[in-house]
């Protein structure tokens, strides 16, 4: 399995970025992928995650700024990244898991190794 993000960089509050992750060595229309963040000193932070079927969620700090989306076709995974704030600063990370249904995932098991996303005031 390999996941490999692009797109980070620097951006002053209120711009956009966004981040694609390429994905492969394994069936990625079969797989959750999701997107964390951490930022230093602190704990790694789920982000966003959609899932086989299409389903996706938010971590309440960006719903609505931050959008997940999938093409299965090319085994991309992108996170278009609107409104963005300081407390948006951290290195993101792409994620993939096992499905267990169309709609529910399980953990999070495959990593790749991040794009660093700064987010000036």
């Amino acid at each position: 399995v390999q996941l490999v993000e692009s797109g980070g960089g620097s951006v002053q509050a209120g711009g956009s970025l966004r981040l694609s992750c390429a994905a492969s060595g394994f069936t990625y229309s079969r797989y959750c992928m999701g997107w964390f963040r951490q930022a230093p000193g602190t704990e790694r932070d789920w982000v966003a995650t959609i899932t086989v079927g299409g389903r996706t969620t938010y971590d309440d700090s960006v719903k609505g700024r931050f959008t997940i989306s999938r093409d299965n076709a090319k085994n991309t995974l992108d996170l278009q990244m609107n409104s963005l704030k300081p407390e948006d600063t951290a290195m993101y990370y792409c994620a993939a898991a096992a499905s267990i249904s169309d709609s529910w995932c399980a953990d999070f098991s495959h990593w790749g190794r991040g794009a660093q996303v700064t987010v000036s005031s």
